[in-house]
Parts: structure tokens; sequence; C-alpha cells
């Protein structure tokens, strides 16, 4: 179990909010993340490492690239974690940005064409059935 203080140590940066912000959208490969957010690759890879090793999201590799994902809670401090950054999701700066961006990508069908059918096309409502 990671600590309280490498947990908020993760949540410390605007940028790795608004990527967990995505990510209660389904998994998301690590070309739209900066698609998305408009960064550049090794910065997004740097922070998706930090959210990593701070145990608030997985990956997984599917050839060359890499899928994350929100991680399932471990302990309540996580599942606290993860309702408040459901429920404050909006008050992030740029994060109605982002959700646009992102809603775009699945509407033109350009999500990373090696994440599953299922989840290219999967509606915002993901979240929810993972706070479960």
């Amino acid at each position: 179990m990671v600590s309280a203080s490498q947990l908020f140590k993760a949540l410390a940066d605007p940028t790795r909010l608004r990527i967990l912000n995505l990510l209660f959208r389904g998994d998301l490969c690590v070309c739209d993340i900066v698609r998305v957010l408009r960064i550049g690759q090794s910065k997004a890879s740097r922070h998706l490492a930090c959210l990593r090793n701070s145990g608030l999201v997985t990956d997984r590799r599917e050839g060359f690239w890499m899928h994350y994902c929100l991680a399932p809670a471990q302990g309540t401090l996580h599942q606290r974690v993860l309702q408040w950054l459901k429920e404050a999701g909006a008050e992030i700066p740029g994060s109605a940005a982002d959700l646009r961006a992102l809603q775009e990508l699945r509407r033109r069908g350009k999500l990373c064409p090696q994440l599953p059918a299922s989840v290219r096309g999967q509606a915002p409502q993901t979240a929810q059935a993972q706070m479960r």
C-alpha cells in the first residue's frame, strides 16, 4: 500500500489531476493523453509514472503502446481520493476543455487504434462503474 504522502504528492500537480479526470472516462493510451492535454510524450510519461508509483493508475503494454486506467482503490484513503476526484472533476482547471477534446477524438474515431473497440467508443460514464 502506498503512503498518504505519496498519494497527496501525486495529486499536487494540475497536469496529473487532469490525467486522472480523463481516466475516469475509461482507459487511454499515452498517445491519446498527449493529444488531449497538448503536452509532450515525455512529460505525459513522467506524470503517468508518478501516478503509477502512487498507486492511482495501472498500466499495461500492448505492443509499442502503453495503456493506462485508474487503479482499484486500495484502502479507505485511496477510496476517498477517488470519490473526491469524481465529485470535484469539473473544478480542475482545464478539465472541461480536456473532456471536450476527448469526446471529439472519440466522436471522430481518432483514439488509439490499439485500444479495444469497446473502450474507444466508451461513453463517459465509466467512472461510476469503477467506483463500485
